[in-house]
Protein backbone atom coordinates (compact mmCIF):
# COMPACT_ATOMS: atom_id res chain seq x y z
CA UNK A 1 0.00 0.00 0.00
CA UNK A 2 2.91 2.37 1.05
CA UNK A 3 4.52 1.40 -2.13
CA UNK A 4 1.38 2.48 -4.82
CA UNK A 5 1.24 5.68 -2.60
CA UNK A 6 4.68 6.71 -3.19
CA UNK A 7 3.77 5.72 -6.64
CA UNK A 8 0.73 8.15 -6.54
CA UNK A 9 3.25 10.97 -5.29
CA UNK A 10 5.91 10.30 -7.92
CA UNK A 11 3.18 10.84 -10.72
CA UNK A 12 2.03 14.08 -9.55
CA UNK A 13 5.48 15.37 -8.88
CA UNK A 14 6.46 14.35 -12.54
CA UNK A 15 3.37 16.16 -13.90
CA UNK A 16 4.36 19.48 -11.72
CA UNK A 17 8.31 18.90 -13.45
CA UNK A 18 6.41 18.19 -16.93
CA UNK A 19 5.22 22.19 -16.43
CA UNK A 20 8.68 22.88 -15.00
CA UNK A 21 10.63 21.32 -18.05
CA UNK A 22 8.96 22.84 -20.58
CA UNK A 23 8.38 26.61 -19.19
CA UNK A 24 12.31 26.50 -18.39
CA UNK A 25 12.50 25.48 -22.07
CA UNK A 26 10.62 28.43 -23.53
CA UNK A 27 12.10 30.90 -21.27
CA UNK A 28 9.69 31.91 -18.68
CA UNK A 29 10.70 32.67 -15.11
CA UNK A 30 9.95 28.90 -12.55
CA UNK A 31 10.93 30.35 -8.94
CA UNK A 32 10.06 27.35 -7.31
CA UNK A 33 9.25 23.35 -7.47
CA UNK A 34 8.21 21.28 -4.05
CA UNK A 35 7.49 18.13 -3.64
CA UNK A 36 4.81 18.28 -0.74
CA UNK A 37 2.70 21.00 0.50
CA UNK A 38 2.60 23.10 4.04
CA UNK A 39 5.99 24.14 5.98
CA UNK A 40 8.78 23.55 4.27
CA UNK A 41 11.17 20.51 5.08
CA UNK A 42 14.61 20.68 2.99
CA UNK A 43 14.90 23.11 -0.03
CA UNK A 44 17.87 24.07 -2.26
CA UNK A 45 18.06 26.98 -4.79
CA UNK A 46 20.40 26.26 -8.32
CA UNK A 47 20.16 29.15 -10.28
CA UNK A 48 16.54 31.09 -9.94
CA UNK A 49 14.60 27.77 -9.52
CA UNK A 50 14.02 26.76 -5.23
CA UNK A 51 13.44 23.19 -5.00
CA UNK A 52 12.45 21.28 -1.84
CA UNK A 53 10.29 18.98 -0.19
CA UNK A 54 7.22 19.88 2.09
CA UNK A 55 6.05 18.39 5.33
CA UNK A 56 1.94 17.40 3.43
CA UNK A 57 3.32 14.58 0.99
CA UNK A 58 -0.16 15.24 -0.45
CA UNK A 59 1.10 16.27 -3.84
CA UNK A 60 2.99 18.99 -5.37
CA UNK A 61 3.54 22.53 -7.05
CA UNK A 62 5.50 24.63 -9.20
CA UNK A 63 5.39 28.00 -9.23
CA UNK A 64 5.46 30.46 -12.76
CA UNK A 65 6.03 33.87 -12.49
CA UNK A 66 2.64 35.18 -13.62
CA UNK A 67 0.47 32.26 -14.51
CA UNK A 68 -2.60 34.72 -14.15
CA UNK A 69 -2.36 38.42 -14.76
CA UNK A 70 -3.31 38.79 -11.37
CA UNK A 71 -0.04 37.54 -9.99
CA UNK A 72 2.34 40.52 -9.11
CA UNK A 73 5.49 40.60 -11.46
CA UNK A 74 8.92 41.77 -10.44
CA UNK A 75 10.25 44.55 -12.35
CA UNK A 76 12.29 42.92 -15.22
CA UNK A 77 10.72 39.70 -15.40
CA UNK A 78 8.00 40.96 -17.89
CA UNK A 79 9.09 39.31 -20.33
CA UNK A 80 9.38 35.83 -18.79
CA UNK A 81 6.05 36.01 -17.30
CA UNK A 82 3.56 33.09 -17.84
CA UNK A 83 0.57 35.39 -19.53
CA UNK A 84 2.54 37.47 -21.88
CA UNK A 85 4.12 33.94 -23.71
CA UNK A 86 2.88 32.99 -27.39
CA UNK A 87 -0.38 31.25 -27.12
CA UNK A 88 0.78 27.79 -28.23
CA UNK A 89 3.67 28.04 -25.46
CA UNK A 90 1.64 28.44 -22.87
CA UNK A 91 -0.77 25.52 -23.90
CA UNK A 92 2.19 23.44 -23.99
CA UNK A 93 3.19 24.16 -20.80
CA UNK A 94 -0.06 23.79 -19.33
CA UNK A 95 -0.62 20.72 -21.08
CA UNK A 96 2.83 19.14 -20.03
CA UNK A 97 1.56 17.91 -16.92
CA UNK A 98 -1.39 15.39 -18.66
CA UNK A 99 0.99 14.53 -20.94
CA UNK A 100 3.57 13.26 -18.57
CA UNK A 101 0.84 11.05 -17.04
CA UNK A 102 0.13 10.06 -20.48
CA UNK A 103 3.89 8.57 -20.92
CA UNK A 104 4.15 7.29 -17.66
CA UNK A 105 0.96 5.51 -18.13
CA UNK A 106 2.47 4.20 -21.39
CA UNK A 107 5.90 3.18 -19.92
CA UNK A 108 4.01 1.35 -16.72
CA UNK A 109 1.76 -0.09 -19.38
CA UNK A 110 4.60 -1.63 -21.57
CA UNK A 111 6.58 -3.14 -18.36
CA UNK A 112 3.56 -5.00 -17.50
CA UNK A 113 3.35 -6.10 -21.16
CA UNK A 114 6.67 -7.79 -21.44
CA UNK A 115 6.93 -8.84 -17.80
CA UNK A 116 3.27 -9.91 -16.12
CA UNK A 117 0.78 -9.49 -19.22
CA UNK A 118 -1.79 -6.97 -19.23
CA UNK A 119 -5.72 -7.39 -18.63
CA UNK A 120 -7.64 -8.76 -21.59
CA UNK A 121 -10.30 -5.84 -21.42
CA UNK A 122 -11.41 -6.90 -24.91
CA UNK A 123 -11.73 -10.19 -24.63
CA UNK A 124 -13.64 -10.06 -21.30
CA UNK A 125 -16.02 -7.54 -22.57
CA UNK A 126 -17.31 -9.11 -25.64
CA UNK A 127 -17.62 -12.83 -24.35
CA UNK A 128 -20.87 -14.13 -24.50
CA UNK A 129 -22.37 -17.96 -24.33
CA UNK A 130 -24.16 -17.15 -27.08
CA UNK A 131 -20.75 -16.76 -28.85
CA UNK A 132 -18.91 -19.25 -26.82
CA UNK A 133 -17.75 -22.61 -28.69
CA UNK A 134 -19.00 -26.11 -26.55
CA UNK A 135 -16.24 -26.85 -25.65
CA UNK A 136 -16.81 -28.57 -22.48
CA UNK A 137 -15.87 -30.34 -19.28
CA UNK A 138 -17.76 -33.18 -17.24
CA UNK A 139 -18.37 -32.16 -14.24
CA UNK A 140 -22.17 -33.32 -12.45
CA UNK A 141 -25.40 -32.62 -12.60
CA UNK A 142 -25.85 -30.95 -8.99
CA UNK A 143 -29.35 -31.01 -7.04
CA UNK A 144 -29.30 -27.27 -6.67
CA UNK A 145 -28.13 -24.57 -8.83
CA UNK A 146 -25.97 -22.67 -6.33
CA UNK A 147 -23.74 -25.69 -5.49
CA UNK A 148 -20.19 -25.06 -5.99
CA UNK A 149 -19.17 -28.84 -5.75
CA UNK A 150 -20.26 -31.79 -6.82
CA UNK A 151 -21.53 -34.39 -3.85
CA UNK A 152 -20.73 -37.96 -4.12
CA UNK A 153 -24.35 -38.37 -4.53
CA UNK A 154 -24.32 -36.41 -7.67
CA UNK A 155 -25.51 -37.87 -10.83
CA UNK A 156 -22.75 -37.11 -13.69
CA UNK A 157 -24.12 -39.12 -16.54
CA UNK A 158 -21.96 -37.06 -19.56
CA UNK A 159 -18.70 -38.18 -17.18
CA UNK A 160 -20.32 -41.55 -17.05
CA UNK A 161 -20.32 -41.99 -20.79
CA UNK A 162 -16.59 -41.01 -21.31
CA UNK A 163 -16.60 -37.16 -22.21
CA UNK A 164 -13.56 -35.23 -21.35
CA UNK A 165 -12.58 -32.12 -20.69
CA UNK A 166 -11.62 -30.11 -23.90
CA UNK A 167 -14.30 -31.97 -25.88
CA UNK A 168 -16.13 -29.66 -28.95
CA UNK A 169 -19.57 -31.01 -29.07
CA UNK A 170 -20.98 -30.45 -32.85
CA UNK A 171 -24.13 -32.41 -31.92
CA UNK A 172 -26.59 -33.73 -29.68
CA UNK A 173 -28.95 -36.48 -31.18
CA UNK A 174 -29.75 -35.06 -34.92
CA UNK A 175 -29.12 -31.61 -33.78
CA UNK A 176 -26.04 -29.30 -34.65
CA UNK A 177 -24.57 -27.20 -32.27
CA UNK A 178 -21.86 -24.52 -32.32
CA UNK A 179 -22.32 -22.39 -29.41
CA UNK A 180 -22.51 -23.03 -25.60
CA UNK A 181 -25.91 -21.66 -25.44
CA UNK A 182 -27.19 -23.90 -28.26
CA UNK A 183 -25.35 -26.71 -26.67
CA UNK A 184 -27.11 -25.64 -23.35
CA UNK A 185 -31.06 -25.47 -25.02
CA UNK A 186 -30.47 -28.35 -27.11
CA UNK A 187 -29.38 -30.29 -23.97
CA UNK A 188 -32.11 -29.12 -21.99
CA UNK A 189 -35.23 -30.11 -24.79
CA UNK A 190 -33.83 -33.74 -24.45
CA UNK A 191 -36.99 -36.02 -23.93
CA UNK A 192 -35.89 -39.07 -21.35
CA UNK A 193 -33.74 -41.60 -22.70
CA UNK A 194 -30.39 -42.52 -24.42
CA UNK A 195 -28.90 -39.89 -26.92
CA UNK A 196 -26.09 -40.08 -28.69
CA UNK A 197 -23.79 -36.70 -28.40
CA UNK A 198 -21.06 -36.01 -31.37
CA UNK A 199 -17.77 -34.80 -29.50
CA UNK A 200 -14.71 -33.40 -31.98
CA UNK A 201 -11.79 -35.02 -29.77
CA UNK A 202 -8.45 -33.95 -30.86
CA UNK A 203 -9.47 -33.34 -34.71
CA UNK A 204 -11.44 -37.27 -34.17
CA UNK A 205 -15.08 -37.34 -34.09
CA UNK A 206 -16.29 -40.07 -31.46
CA UNK A 207 -20.12 -40.27 -30.56
CA UNK A 208 -20.99 -40.57 -26.91
CA UNK A 209 -24.23 -42.58 -25.47
CA UNK A 210 -25.60 -40.51 -22.77
CA UNK A 211 -28.59 -40.57 -20.33
CA UNK A 212 -29.79 -37.56 -19.37
CA UNK A 213 -31.51 -36.89 -16.06
CA UNK A 214 -34.40 -33.96 -15.28
CA UNK A 215 -33.89 -31.75 -12.63
CA UNK A 216 -35.74 -28.84 -11.93
CA UNK A 217 -34.41 -25.64 -13.61
CA UNK A 218 -35.12 -21.86 -13.85
CA UNK A 219 -35.26 -21.38 -17.75
CA UNK A 220 -36.48 -17.64 -18.94
CA UNK A 221 -37.78 -17.03 -15.40
CA UNK A 222 -39.93 -19.86 -15.41
CA UNK A 223 -38.60 -22.90 -13.18
CA UNK A 224 -39.90 -26.34 -15.19
CA UNK A 225 -38.04 -29.68 -15.82
CA UNK A 226 -35.53 -30.04 -18.25
CA UNK A 227 -32.88 -32.85 -19.37
CA UNK A 228 -29.03 -32.19 -18.17
CA UNK A 229 -25.82 -34.26 -18.36
CA UNK A 230 -23.65 -32.74 -16.05
CA UNK A 231 -21.12 -30.77 -18.05
CA UNK A 232 -19.64 -27.01 -17.69
CA UNK A 233 -17.99 -24.58 -20.68
CA UNK A 234 -13.92 -25.57 -20.13
CA UNK A 235 -12.06 -23.13 -18.50
CA UNK A 236 -10.22 -23.15 -22.04
CA UNK A 237 -13.31 -21.57 -24.07
CA UNK A 238 -12.97 -18.48 -21.62
CA UNK A 239 -11.00 -15.68 -23.23
CA UNK A 240 -7.90 -15.88 -21.34
CA UNK A 241 -7.79 -13.62 -18.24
CA UNK A 242 -4.31 -11.84 -19.42
CA UNK A 243 -2.39 -11.45 -22.75
CA UNK A 244 1.38 -12.29 -22.33
CA UNK A 245 3.50 -10.19 -25.09
CA UNK A 246 6.92 -10.66 -26.29
CA UNK A 247 9.42 -7.19 -26.88
CA UNK A 248 7.69 -5.91 -30.12
CA UNK A 249 4.42 -7.45 -29.86
CA UNK A 250 3.87 -5.36 -26.63
CA UNK A 251 3.92 -2.49 -28.04
CA UNK A 252 0.78 -3.02 -29.82
CA UNK A 253 -0.69 -4.90 -26.76
CA UNK A 254 -0.22 -1.47 -24.82
CA UNK A 255 -1.75 0.65 -27.80
CA UNK A 256 -4.90 -1.55 -27.89
CA UNK A 257 -4.90 -1.58 -23.95
CA UNK A 258 -4.37 1.96 -23.75
CA UNK A 259 -7.56 2.64 -25.98
CA UNK A 260 -9.60 0.79 -24.08
CA UNK A 261 -8.46 2.30 -20.76
CA UNK A 262 -9.23 5.69 -22.40
CA UNK A 263 -12.87 4.95 -23.31
CA UNK A 264 -13.53 3.43 -20.51
CA UNK A 265 -12.14 6.67 -18.67
CA UNK A 266 -14.39 8.68 -20.58
CA UNK A 267 -17.40 6.28 -19.90
CA UNK A 268 -16.72 6.88 -16.09
CA UNK A 269 -16.10 10.36 -16.15
CA UNK A 270 -19.42 10.50 -17.72
CA UNK A 271 -21.03 8.37 -15.23
CA UNK A 272 -19.30 10.50 -12.09
CA UNK A 273 -22.41 12.40 -10.86
CA UNK A 274 -24.73 9.33 -10.69
CA UNK A 275 -21.80 7.46 -8.28
CA UNK A 276 -21.34 10.14 -5.81
CA UNK A 277 -24.73 9.12 -4.18
CA UNK A 278 -23.34 5.79 -3.93
CA UNK A 279 -20.37 6.56 -2.02
CA UNK A 280 -23.35 8.07 1.10
CA UNK A 281 -24.54 4.50 0.80
CA UNK A 282 -21.62 3.06 1.43
CA UNK A 283 -20.84 5.20 4.58
CA UNK A 284 -24.12 4.29 5.71
CA UNK A 285 -23.34 0.48 5.65
CA UNK A 286 -24.67 -0.64 2.44
CA UNK A 287 -22.20 -3.02 -0.12
CA UNK A 288 -19.64 -0.83 -2.11
CA UNK A 289 -20.46 0.15 -5.45
CA UNK A 290 -17.23 -1.38 -7.39
CA UNK A 291 -17.31 1.34 -9.64
CA UNK A 292 -17.49 4.39 -6.99
CA UNK A 293 -15.10 6.87 -7.41
CA UNK A 294 -11.84 6.35 -5.58
CA UNK A 295 -9.57 8.41 -2.99
CA UNK A 296 -5.54 8.00 -3.07
CA UNK A 297 -6.16 5.60 0.27
CA UNK A 298 -8.45 3.63 -1.69
CA UNK A 299 -6.46 3.46 -4.65
CA UNK A 300 -3.20 2.41 -2.25
CA UNK A 301 -5.32 0.51 -0.69
CA UNK A 302 -6.41 -1.77 -3.78
CA UNK A 303 -2.50 -1.60 -5.25
CA UNK A 304 -1.33 -2.92 -2.31
CA UNK A 305 -3.80 -5.91 -1.66
CA UNK A 306 -2.93 -6.66 -5.65
CA UNK A 307 0.91 -6.54 -4.75
CA UNK A 308 0.38 -8.48 -1.62
CA UNK A 309 -1.71 -11.15 -2.95
CA UNK A 310 0.69 -11.93 -6.06
CA UNK A 311 -1.12 -9.74 -8.88
CA UNK A 312 1.09 -7.31 -9.93
CA UNK A 313 -0.52 -7.55 -13.25
CA UNK A 314 -3.19 -5.51 -11.08
CA UNK A 315 -1.17 -2.95 -9.61
CA UNK A 316 1.20 -1.75 -12.46
CA UNK A 317 -2.26 -1.92 -14.53
CA UNK A 318 -4.04 0.36 -11.96
CA UNK A 319 -1.07 2.46 -11.46
CA UNK A 320 -1.38 2.89 -15.67
CA UNK A 321 -4.90 3.45 -15.37
CA UNK A 322 -5.35 6.16 -12.87
CA UNK A 323 -2.49 7.75 -14.19
CA UNK A 324 -4.88 7.85 -17.68
CA UNK A 325 -7.85 9.40 -15.72
CA UNK A 326 -5.55 11.96 -13.90
CA UNK A 327 -4.09 13.09 -17.00
CA UNK A 328 -7.56 13.10 -19.07
CA UNK A 329 -9.49 14.96 -15.68
CA UNK A 330 -6.82 17.47 -15.34
CA UNK A 331 -7.87 18.72 -19.15
CA UNK A 332 -10.96 18.98 -18.52
CA UNK A 333 -11.96 22.80 -19.15
CA UNK A 334 -12.78 23.90 -15.41
CA UNK A 335 -10.54 26.05 -13.35
CA UNK A 336 -8.60 25.84 -11.52
CA UNK A 337 -7.15 22.48 -13.30
CA UNK A 338 -5.51 22.90 -16.22
CA UNK A 339 -7.76 22.38 -18.64
CA UNK A 340 -9.45 25.58 -17.20
CA UNK A 341 -6.63 27.55 -17.75
CA UNK A 342 -5.49 26.30 -21.19
CA UNK A 343 -9.91 27.55 -22.27
CA UNK A 344 -9.25 30.95 -20.96
CA UNK A 345 -5.92 31.38 -22.83
CA UNK A 346 -7.56 29.97 -25.99
CA UNK A 347 -10.62 31.76 -25.66
CA UNK A 348 -8.40 35.53 -25.36
CA UNK A 349 -7.27 34.05 -28.42
CA UNK A 350 -10.60 33.81 -30.08
CA UNK A 351 -11.95 36.96 -28.82
CA UNK A 352 -9.00 39.10 -29.93
CA UNK A 353 -8.83 37.85 -33.33
CA UNK A 354 -13.14 38.34 -33.42
CA UNK A 355 -12.52 42.17 -32.27
CA UNK A 356 -9.51 42.56 -34.82
CA UNK A 357 -12.01 41.48 -37.50
CA UNK A 358 -14.67 43.67 -36.49
CA UNK A 359 -12.42 47.01 -36.06
CA UNK A 360 -12.08 46.85 -32.20
CA UNK A 361 -10.09 47.50 -30.19
CA UNK A 362 -8.81 44.02 -27.87
CA UNK A 363 -10.37 43.27 -25.10
CA UNK A 364 -7.56 42.17 -23.36
CA UNK A 365 -7.31 39.34 -20.65
CA UNK A 366 -10.42 37.92 -19.21
CA UNK A 367 -10.51 38.96 -15.68
CA UNK A 368 -9.56 36.30 -13.22
CA UNK A 369 -11.87 37.88 -10.53
CA UNK A 370 -15.29 37.24 -12.44
CA UNK A 371 -14.01 33.90 -12.78
CA UNK A 372 -13.19 33.16 -8.76
CA UNK A 373 -16.28 32.54 -7.62
CA UNK A 374 -16.80 29.74 -10.30
CA UNK A 375 -13.73 28.49 -9.44
CA UNK A 376 -14.17 28.41 -5.50
CA UNK A 377 -17.50 26.56 -6.48
CA UNK A 378 -15.80 23.91 -8.94
CA UNK A 379 -13.04 23.83 -5.93
CA UNK A 380 -15.24 22.95 -3.07
CA UNK A 381 -17.58 20.61 -5.47
CA UNK A 382 -14.38 18.22 -6.04
CA UNK A 383 -12.73 19.03 -2.40
CA UNK A 384 -16.46 17.69 -0.94
CA UNK A 385 -16.24 14.58 -3.40
CA UNK A 386 -12.87 13.91 -2.63
CA UNK A 387 -13.47 14.00 1.34
CA UNK A 388 -16.53 11.83 0.52
CA UNK A 389 -14.46 8.76 -1.11
CA UNK A 390 -11.84 9.17 1.46
CA UNK A 391 -14.15 8.43 4.17
CA UNK A 392 -15.80 5.65 2.12
CA UNK A 393 -12.67 3.98 1.34
CA UNK A 394 -11.61 4.09 4.85
CA UNK A 395 -15.24 2.84 6.38
CA UNK A 396 -16.16 0.35 3.50
CA UNK A 397 -13.13 0.13 1.20
CA UNK A 398 -13.94 -1.66 -2.01
CA UNK A 399 -12.03 -5.04 -2.00
CA UNK A 400 -10.44 -7.24 -4.41
CA UNK A 401 -11.93 -10.46 -5.00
Amino acid sequence: MVLFAVGLLFAVCLHEAGHMVMAKAFGMKVTQYFAGFGPTVWSFRRGETEYGVKAVPAGGFVKIVGMTPLEPVEPGDEGRAFFRRPLWQRTVVLSAGSITHFLLAAVVTYVAAVTTGLPNIRGAEHFSLASAPPVVQAYCVPASTTATSCAATDPAPAKQAGMQTGDLVTAVGSTRVSTYEQLVHALQALPAGPVGITVDRAGAAKTLTVTPVRVQRTVDGVSKQVSAIGVTLADSAYPAPVLHFGALSAFGGSATFGQEVVSATFSAMAAFPGKVPKLVDALEGHPRDPNTPVSVVGASRIGGEAVSSGHTVIALTAFAQLNVFIGIFNLVPLLPLDGGHVAVAWFEAVRSRVARRRGLPDPGRVDYNKLMPVTYAVILVFGLTSLLAVAADIVNPIRLN
